[in-house]
C-alpha cells in the first residue's frame, strides 16, 4: 500500500512538469461545459423575468389576484428554503464557496450545487428579489470545472485550476465578457497571476464567450450612445466622482454585511420566515415600484431613455440599495454584481444631473459619467479595479474610455481603503468560513496527496525566508520552486524570493493548514 501511494505521488510530480500545456486543452473542455451550464442559467433567469412581469401585469388592479400573487410568493419562499436545506452550499452569491474550496476547507457535491443553484435562482427571480446572476454564474462555472476534473480523475491541484477556469468561464458567459472573466479569476478567485491560471482561464473564457454569443447574440449588455471622451480639463469632475463612489462603496459593503448580521439576529425565526421577508417585500414593490425588481440591468436604460430628474434618481438609489440588502442578507441564492452595477449607474446619473444643473457641466458627456461611476463603484466594493475597468468596457462595448475609467477606479479604490472598508468578497468568505467552524465540512480527507502552488508575495513573511523555516506541515513535500523561467532545486536552505512559485505536495487533511501557512500577512 505504501509503495502504491509512492508511485501515485511520483506520477503526480511527473504530471506537474507538463501541466501548463495540458491545462490549456483542459481549459477548453471546461469552457465548453461551463459555457453551456451558465448559458442555461442565464436563459432560465430571462424566462423568470418574463414570467414575473406577465404575472404582475395580470394581477395589477385586481385585489383577489394580487392576494393570490402574495400566496405564490410564500410558496416560492418555501421552495427556496427546501432547496437550501437540500444543498446549503447554494446560498448567497456562491463566490465565497468557490474561494473556500480553493482554500481546502470545503468539498461540495458539484452536481447538487448546479441543480440547486439553477432551480433556486429561477425561483428567486420569479419572486422579484434584487439579486444578480454573476456570483451564481461563477459558482456554476466552478462546479462545472470540478465535474470535468472528477470525470477526468485529476489530482487536487489540477482540480483547483479547473475550478478557477470554470469560474472564469462562468463570468464570461454571463456577461459576454471574456477578458473580465480572466481578470476576475486572477484578481479575486486565484489571487495571483500564475501563467498556468492565465493561459487556462483565457482558453475557458474565450470558448464560453463563443457559446454565449452563439445563443444570446453579440450585443453588449448595456447599450450607451457616447458623443466622445471627456476632455482633460473635465477630469476634476471624474476625480470627485471617484471620491463619491469610494465613500458609497464603503457604505454599500457595510450595509450588505450589516443586513447579514441583522438576519442572524432573527435566528429565532424559522429559516422559511427569514427567506419569505424579501419575497413579501418584492410583492409590495411589484405593484408600487416594479422597476426595482430583479437584478436591475433593465433599469439602466431609464437613464438615457427617460432622463429622470435628480429627486427620482436619488429615491431609486436608496430604495434599490435597501431592497438589495434585504434580498442578499437573507442568504437567498443570488449575487450582487448586477444590482451593484445598477446602483453605480444611477449614482453616475444622479451626479451627472447635479453637475450639469449646478456647475454647467456639458450635458453631452453626462452618459460618460454613468459608466465611469459603474467602474469606480465596482473598484471600491470588490477592490479589483482592473477587473472593473475591463468588465465595464466589455459590458458597454467600448474601450475608448480607459483613461477616465482608470482614474475614477483608482481614486475610489484608495478612498475605500482609507476608510477601512474591506474587499466585499473577502469579507463574505471570512464570514462563510467563520460560520462553518465546528462543522465537518471536508468529508473523507485523509492521506490522499495533492499538489498546491503558491506565489511568494513581496514583503510577506515568506519573502527572503528559507524553505526549512517556513513551518510547513511535517508530511509536506516541496516539489519545485520556479523563479522566472528557471526551476530551482528545492533544498531546505534555499532562500525564497518574491515572485517565486512554490509547488508542494501535501495530504488532503493538511490542505487548510498548508494554505494558512502560505497565506502570510505582509510585514512592514
Amino acid at each position: 500500500m505504501k509503495r502504491t501511494r509512492e508511485m501515485k505521488a511520483g506520477q503526480m510530480v511527473s504530471r506537474y512538469s507538463s501541466l501548463r500545456t495540458l491545462l490549456v486543452f483542459e481549459g477548453l473542455l471546461v469552457g465548453i461545459v461551463s459555457g453551456l451550464v451558465t448559458s442555461l442559467y442565464r436563459y432560465v433567469l430571462d424566462r423568470a423575468d418574463d414570467i414575473r412581469n406577465a404575472a404582475l401585469g395580470l394581477c395589477s388592479g385586481h385585489p383577489l389576484r394580487m392576494a393570490c400573487w402574495f400566496g405564490i410568493l410564500i410558496v416560492l419562499a418555501v421552495l427556496v428554503t427546501a432547496l437550501l436545506k437540500w444543498e446549503p452550499m447554494i446560498s448567497g452569491s456562491g463566490i465565497p464557496q468557490v474561494e473556500a474550496e480553493l482554500l481546502g476547507y470545503i468539498r461540495p457535491r458539484w452536481w447538487r450545487v448546479i441543480l440547486g443553484k439553477i432551480a433556486a435562482g429561477f425561483l428567486c427571480i420569479v419572486g422579484g428579489l434584487s439579486l444578480g446572476r454573476e456570483g451564481p454564474s461563477i459558482q456554476l462555472g466552478g462546479m462545472a470545472g470540478k465535474g470535468v476534473s472528477r470525470w477526468l480523475k485529476r489530482f487536487r491541484l489540477e482540480e483547483h485550476f479547473l475550478i478557477t477556469c470554470g469560474a472564469s468561464a462562468g463570468l464570461s458567459a454571463a456577461f459576454n465578457a471574456p477578458l473580465a472573466g480572466v481578470m476576475f479569476a486572477l484578481e479575486e478567485i486565484h489571487k495571483n497571476f500564475s501563467a498556468m491560471v492565465l493561459l487556462s482561464c483565457m482558453a475557458a473564457s474565450l470558448i464560453a464567450d463563443y457559446i454565449s454569443n452563439g445563443i444570446f447574440g453579440m450585443e453588449p449588455v448595456f447599450s450607451f450612445q457616447f458623443i466622445g471622451m471627456i476632455p482633460l480639463h473635465g477630469y476634476a469632475y471624474i476625480v470627485i466622482l471617484g471620491v463619491l463612489c469610494g465613500v458609497l462603496g464603503a457604505v454599500h459593503n457595510a450595509g450588505m454585511l450589516g443586513a447579514q448580521t441583522l438576519y442572524k439576529k432573527l435566528g429565532f425565526l424559522p429559516q422559511v420566515c427569514r427567506i419569505a421577508i424579501p419575497f413579501l417585500i418584492a410583492g409590495v414593490l411589484g405593484f408600487v415600484m416594479p422597476e426595482l425588481l430583479g437584478g436591475g440591468h433593465h433599469m439602466v436604460a431609464m437613464l438615457y431613455a427617460e432622463h429622470p430628474n435628480l429627486g427620482l434618481l436619488l429615491t431609486i438609489i436608496v430604495a434599490k440599495f435597501l431592497f438589495t440588502a434585504v434580498s442578499f442578507g437573507s442568504s437567498a441564492p443570488g449575487g450582487t454584481l448586477v444590482p451593484l452595477l445598477t446602483l453605480g449607474a444611477f449614482i453616475g446619473g444622479a451626479y451627472g444631473s447635479a453637475v450639469v444643473d449646478w456647475f454647467g457641466f456639458d450635458r453631452d458627456f453626462s452618459t460618460n459619467l454613468v459608466i465611469i461611476a459603474m467602474a469606480a463603484f465596482f473598484a471600491a466594493i470588490v477592490r479589483a479595479p482592473v477587473t472593473g475597468i475591463v468588465l465595464i468596457s466589455e459590458l458597454t462595448g467600448s474601450f475608448s474610455h480607459l483613461l477616465s475609467l482608470s482614474t475614477a477606479a483608482l481614486v475610489a479604490y484608495v478612498v475605500a481603503e482609507t476608510l477601512g472598508s474591506k474587499p466585499f468578497f473577502e469579507s463574505l468568505t471570512e464570514r462563510f468560513l467563520e460560520g462553518q467552524k465546528g462543522k465537518v465540512i471536508v468529508k473523507g480527507a485523509g492521506n490522499k496527496k495533492s499538489i498546491i502552488t503558491s506565489i511568494i508575495e513581496e514583503g510577506s513573511e515568506a519573502d527572503n525566508c528559507m524553505i526549512q523555516d517556513l513551518g510547513l506541515p511535517s508530511e509536506c513535500l516541496v516539489v519545485s520552486v520556479t523563479r522566472g523561467a528557471n526551476e530551482l532545486i528545492p533544498r531546505g536552505k534555499l532562500r525564497l524570493k518574491a515572485g517565486d512559485t512554490l509547488a508542494t505536495m501535501v495530504s488532503e487533511r493538511d490542505l487548510a493548514a498548508m494554505e494558512s501557512v502560505l497565506k502570510h500577512k505582509t510585514s512592514f
